[in-house]
């Protein structure tokens, strides 16, 4: 049986921990800040990230992974014996899928043997589904076995979070649903969701700790009467919030797993500091 390598991008941020015990290559985003590209989680980390922003007179822009980096990750995995699975960021997020089916494409033979997942979502809760698949490699999944886990538990996770202010997504044009909230009332703090790939409004809540409450009660309904129950905190610069969270989280949905996280910088550059939320998956 072929050994499987599981491959994500670096907008999942999933614990060192994770990416060392099963193995995962990231293939990093792209922010870019003037003249410089960075790689995400690479070439700068969160607190840079947010420490830079406090005085930039221009603001950073993101870009998607790269179609060679993705070619060089498969071809190095391949050449050692690896059949390959990708699971990465909705597509209606990034372009960073289509770099990993044009990356595929530009391979000179193995094609057949690398596997693409669109999460349809990001940070965690793509996160998730990642873990699900190696969890099943670290088991004996095939390729193909542990894609079908993926897909599986793609409709299984979640993601729902609260802005200090919609300036960042719709600045990045990822805002979706949420352009019915621009020009509410600064002080309204909207509660946002990914679904089917895309960033939309929940519903707008008058304080953060009212807003984060909400976040916590929605995953609880999403979650009601499922076993088990992953839970994972998500957050740009707040991490006393989302410790706070998560630790609610973890007692009230008697949850089997529990991760404290944050966000990459390319997604702290859509979402803005001060995001925080909750990333769930439930039945697997």
């Amino acid at each position: 049986m072929s050994k499987t390598a599981i491959v994500t991008d670096s907008t999942a941020w999933i614990p060192r921990e994770f990416i060392d015990q099963y193995n995962i290559t990231v293939a990093p985003l792209v922010l870019i800040w003037e003249e410089e590209n960075l790689n995400d989680g690479v070439d700068i980390q969160p607190q840079e990230f947010y420490a830079r922003i406090k005085t930039a007179k221009v603001m950073p822009t993101t870009s998607q992974v790269p179609i060679v980096t993705m070619q060089n990750i498969f071809e190095g995995l391949l050449d050692k014996g690896f059949d390959v699975l990708g699971v990465f960021i909705s597509s209606k997020l990034s372009g960073t899928i289509q770099s990993a089916i044009q990356g595929r494409e530009a391979l000179s033979k193995g094609q057949d043997k690398v596997h693409i997942v669109d999460s349809q979502s990001t940070a965690m809760a793509m996160g998730f589904q990642v873990l699900a698949a190696a969890r099943a490699v670290a088991d004996g999944a095939s390729a193909a076995d542990a894609k079908a886990v993926a897909e599986k538990a793609r409709d299984h996770t979640g993601v729902y979070f609260a802005v200090e202010t919609l300036e960042f997504l719709h600045r990045g044009g990822r805002i979706g649903g949420a352009t019915r909230f621009i020009g509410t009332a600064l002080n309204m703090k909207p509660v946002l969701a990914v679904i089917d790939g895309r960033v939309e409004a929940i519903e707008r809540i008058r304080t953060k700790g009212k807003a984060l409450d909400r976040v916590l009660e929605l995953v609880a309904e999403k979650t009601k009467g499922q076993s088990p129950i992953r839970i994972a905190s998500l957050h740009a610069n707040a991490p006393d919030e989302a410790r706070s969270l998560l630790d609610r989280a973890a007692k009230e949905l008697n949850a089997t797993e529990s991760i404290f996280t944050e966000v990459s910088p390319v997604i702290g550059n859509h979402a803005g500091p001060g995001t925080v939320g909750l990333a769930y998956m439930y039945g697997m």
